[in-house]
């Protein structure tokens, strides 16, 4: 893992590859540590490099405030194209999960030569806040039972591990994966400020951005391959979000994992990267 200044952002990244391969550039939903160890080393072994990287207020890249970001959704996207830009060896394949996956969406229109191939994993074509009428919402359910628990000590390195295990059985996802990772995400956060802890285990700043103006509406302009890749049991953005992408987006391809929820399962990072390589 370093570090790479682009336009007066420092952003964290972690290379996986041959330098020379064509570029995947994973961003993170909102840390790096989203994407799975195994499908960085998936994608490599199938001849690409992959750079995975944090969002600002995340990882190692500029912190700044996550209670009162002074940046948009549409300078994220101008992030993730100055970084590739800074990469080199022409337009690279963008892949975003969660609320990257947001990010990558408005990447791939404002900044369309800058992307060669876009992946979208367990996201939703709005902006935090309700979901238009014809896209099913948050879980209402699992929503009550995730913000009834007490939050942690941000600064109690296994509170708050149990803590996002417990969220994770809640979504669906596997607790043991969630608490180690957890405690990664919790070793490598910069400071031990509560704040800054909350913001790179939970990507709260993310609801706390100006999203304007809508994009769902533009999907149809991206003229690049695209894969959506969802979890079929996914509470968070059930999977109707999904298939809107997929069907308002030319060409693309629908991946649904039928025994995933929000995050990439260990028995579903082969078929994942598969299809992603299979894009170019």
């Amino acid at each position: 893992m370093t570090t790479i200044d682009v336009g007066g952002i420092t952003l964290g990244i972690e290379m996986f590859g041959d330098g020379d391969a064509p570029l995947v550039l994973l961003a993170g939903g909102t840390t790096m540590l989203s994407w799975p160890d195994a499908l960085c080393e998936r994608l490599a072994a199938g001849g690409r490099r992959v750079v995975r990287y944090d969002l600002r207020d995340s990882g190692e890249s500029t912190t700044a405030d996550p209670e009162a970001p002074a940046y948009t959704l549409r300078d994220l996207a101008a992030d993730a194209a100055a970084l590739a830009d800074a990469l080199g060896g022409g337009p690279a394949h963008l892949a975003g999960i969660g609320v990257g996956g947001m990010v990558a969406q408005v990447a791939a229109l404002d900044h369309p030569a800058a992307f060669s191939a876009l992946t979208l994993v367990g996201t939703r074509a709005v902006a935090p806040g309700p979901p238009d009428d014809d896209l099913p919402d948050h879980d209402g359910a699992t929503m009550r039972r995730l913000f009834a628990r007490p939050l942690p000590e941000w600064t109690d390195r296994e509170a708050i591990a149990g803590f996002m295990a417990a969220g994770a059985e809640i979504l669906g996802d596997d607790p043991v994966t969630a608490r180690a990772l957890a405690a990664r995400i919790w070793d490598r956060t910069p400071g031990t400020a509560p704040q800054v802890q909350m913001a790179n285990q939970m990507g709260m700043v993310f609801s706390r951005l100006d999203c304007a103006p809508r994009w769902r509406e533009r999907l149809p302009g991206i003229r690049v391959p695209t894969l959506v890749v969802h979890g079929r049991r996914n509470r968070f953005f059930p999977v109707g979000n999904a298939e809107a992408i997929a069907r308002e987006i030319p060409g693309a391809r629908l991946l649904l994992l039928e025994e995933a929820a929000t995050t990439i399962p260990e028995a579903a990072v082969g078929g994942v990267a598969e299809a992603m390589l299979g894009l170019g």
